[in-house]
């Protein structure tokens, strides 16, 4: 699959992908298993696309020369990082420019990609964008396109200039290197004569008053005569709590962006969905995630973004040897779960309410994974970046696994997270019991979570699955 990526140079000069990338992640850590290649950033998460697919971009401009980089390390690096999204529908956007004879791989690495690369990697990758190709890795293409299968080959799109490549995907969360943006800038003015001229942003308009995605909870909440839940969220997660916890692959799979589109745009309206209508419970699963990624602000909020980075770290106090299997590994969940809680405190109480809410209905989805194949591992890798995200960029590679352990422990231990038992002072305590137990007070009072919500099953069938 990526070898006809590497066969062609990219009309630049050697001077300018000689040199490494500048502003390495901040959160990458030299203990990561692949830190040797990681660190010139040459794959990274670059958000999601307008189907609500992971978006991983690969910058050929940040390969060091070919004496600096070990590439089979490489080829391990790129199955390390796609092995946590081929079970997901995914995007991949491949910035060609800054490929030369300096740093372009050898012809037996190619080929060595090209049969590792096998099915397992090929199957859920639903678009593959060559953004600046040149003419020879077009006339490659070609020679190549009998050896490929006609159903990959449609899933590549050539871009030529950046400003294509917005109609595809979120262009604020491309993480775009600035070589690559003035290659694009240099190839516009070359075709136009001049430089081309600043877009108008046209005035930002309010929302209409029955407005669901793109507003703040607190938004909703007003419009919705004080309901604390969204209606998006409730719809979609009654219907798919009634028709969808048996399908396998449930949240993993995209949909018709015009059907998405169609349904945002009734919701907005402040109109019906019936999405018996549309005959694909994988609808309403994307009309849920897009909703949250849609947020303006998270609803983990940024502010709890560092906190959450620092989930897998020693930051809860140690507790007193336990003894029997599995004793370690109950100690390390419990003070992770400690931690949650904590993080939790510090949300507004909406927030939590809405949180607790479709943590609650995850952990169903969960309880169900014999037959839908989703855990709660695998919800929290759906989920995770859907949930929290920092307020400047996107999430970097290094932040998937704290962020996505967050998560799980979120559905995995949803009764002791988010159980009123354990809830500080709710006890009597009024508003005296902090956001956590007013959030949870107000959660289960407007929100209904005491019918909603299922009470927890032992663990049987979705843990043994894990």
């Amino acid at each position: 699959m990526l070898s006809e990526w590497f066969l062609a140079p990219a009309g630049c000069s050697e001077k300018a992908s000689a040199v490494p990338m500048a502003g390495q992640d901040p959160t990458l850590s030299t203990s990561h298993p692949f830190y040797d290649v990681a660190r010139h950033s040459i794959l990274q998460l670059a958000g999601d696309d307008c189907f609500g697919r992971r978006v991983v971009t690969f910058s050929c401009c940040r390969m060091p020369p070919s004496h600096e980089l070990n590439h089979q390390r490489l080829l391990e690096y790129l199955k390390y990082t796609l092995d946590q999204y081929v079970e997901n529908d995914y995007t991949i956007v491949y910035f060609h420019y800054g490929l030369n004879s300096r740093n372009k791989p050898s012809l037996s690495w190619l080929q060595s990609a090209y049969k590792e690369f096998d099915r397992k990697y090929k199957k859920n990758l639903k678009a593959l964008y060559v953004v600046h190709p040149t003419k020879f890795i077009r006339v490659l293409w070609n020679i190549f396109r009998p050896l490929i299968s006609h159903k990959f080959g449609k899933k590549v799109t050539y871009v030529n200039c950046l400003s294509e490549l917005g109609e595809h995907l979120k262009w604020d969360q491309l993480l775009i290197p600035p070589e690559v943006l003035r290659y694009d800038e240099k190839l516009q003015s070359r075709h136009q004569g001049r430089p081309p001229p600043a877009a108008k942003t046209p005035p930002p308009r309010p929302p209409l008053p029955t407005q669901q995605f793109g507003v703040s909870l607190q938004y909703l909440k007003d419009k919705n005569h004080g309901e604390l839940i969204p209606p998006v969220l409730r719809s979609t997660a009654t219907y798919l709590r009634e028709k969808g916890l048996h399908t396998e692959g449930l949240f993993r799979r995209s949909a018709s962006v015009s059907t998405v589109r169609e349904i945002q745009r009734l919701y907005d309206q402040g109109k019906p969905v019936n999405f018996d209508d549309y005959g694909d419970v994988h609808v309403p699963a994307v009309i849920l995630k897009t909703f949250l990624r849609e947020l303006p602000q998270p609803l983990l909020t940024f502010e709890a973004y560092e906190q959450i980075l620092g989930i897998t770290g020693p930051r809860a106090p140690p507790e007193p040897a336990q003894e029997g299997p599995g004793a370690v590994a109950g100690v390390e969940s419990s003070l992770r779960v400690s931690h949650c809680r904590q993080i939790l405190r510090g949300l507004p109480e909406h927030n939590y309410a809405v949180l607790s809410y479709l943590m609650g209905f995850l952990h169903a989805v969960s309880r169900e994974s014999i037959f839908n194949k989703m855990n709660s591992s695998n919800l929290a890798c759906v989920f995770g970046l859907n949930l929290i995200w920092p307020s400047q960029g996107v999430s970097s590679l290094s932040a998937l696994v704290p962020l996505n352990l967050f998560t799980e422990l979120l559905i995995e231990y949803y009764e002791k997270v988010f159980g009123a038992q354990e809830a500080p002072g709710a006890a009597g305590a009024g508003e005296q019991g902090g956001p956590v137990a007013r959030g949870r007070a107000a959660d289960r009072h407007a929100a209904g979570l005491a019918t909603s919500i299922p009470p927890p099953s032992p663990p049987t069938a979705a843990r043994r699955h894990r």
